[in-house]
């Protein structure tokens, strides 16, 4: 089965990355050719090793075609000079955000919402997340997002939506059946407990 998308994976990062040999394993992840985003989502580390961390992983993206996005922090996106930055509901607005960034990628998390939706497509965003459409164990969901919302969304604006939240091998296929245009993966990648990341990544065809 051939989706639009050839590369229509939004890759998250897992929330620690202590380990050197991470940056390798990375390497092999992209080599799959599928991923078109990386997000680098680090929220307890300090700014300085994120920078660290940025810089590093902003090669191996650079390398493989791949655009790093940086969670939650337009400074930090232009400090290291990343592709873009996502936002939050609860993170800086966008407006101020594009004045620092520029003409970079910005993308909104907007939950389950057409009015959120709207706000983002009107307000200069590059694209949209939507979720959690599955149970996930990367973070608490607040919000519980739906095909039927899936749907009408993309009808209503004419923006790139993310679907995030547990999405897997068993059920990726049905948001792309439905014009999710990119998925965003993390514990099915990195806390995968019968296949390895670069393993986990080919089982999504």
């Amino acid at each position: 089965m051939k989706f639009r998308n050839k590369k229509f994976i939004y890759l998250i990062s897992p929330n620690k990355i202590i380990n050197k040999s991470f940056y390798n394993i990375l390497n092999l992840v992209f080599k799959s050719n599928k991923v078109k985003f990386f997000q680098l989502r680090l929220k307890k580390d300090s700014i300085k090793k994120k920078v660290v961390i940025a810089k590093k992983i902003l090669k191996i993206c650079k390398k493989n075609n791949v655009r790093l996005i940086i969670n939650d922090d337009p400074y930090l996106t232009l400090k290291v000079n990343a592709h873009g930055c996502h936002l939050g509901q609860r993170d800086m607005n966008i407006f101020d955000a594009r004045k620092i960034l520029k003409n970079k990628i910005i993308g909104v998390t907007c939950h389950n919402s057409i009015k959120l939706a709207k706000i983002a497509s009107s307000s200069s965003a590059n694209y949209i997340a939507l979720g959690a459409f599955f149970k996930t164990r990367t973070k608490k969901i607040t919000h519980k997002a739906s095909i039927k919302s899936l749907i009408k969304i993309k009808k209503l604006i004419n923006l790139p939506v993310v679907a995030i939240g547990g999405i897997n091998d068993k059920n990726y296929k049905k948001l792309l059946l439905n014009k999710a245009d990119f998925l965003a993966i993390s514990s099915y990648i990195w806390n995968n407990k019968k296949f390895k990341p670069h393993e986990a990544i080919k089982k999504l065809i």
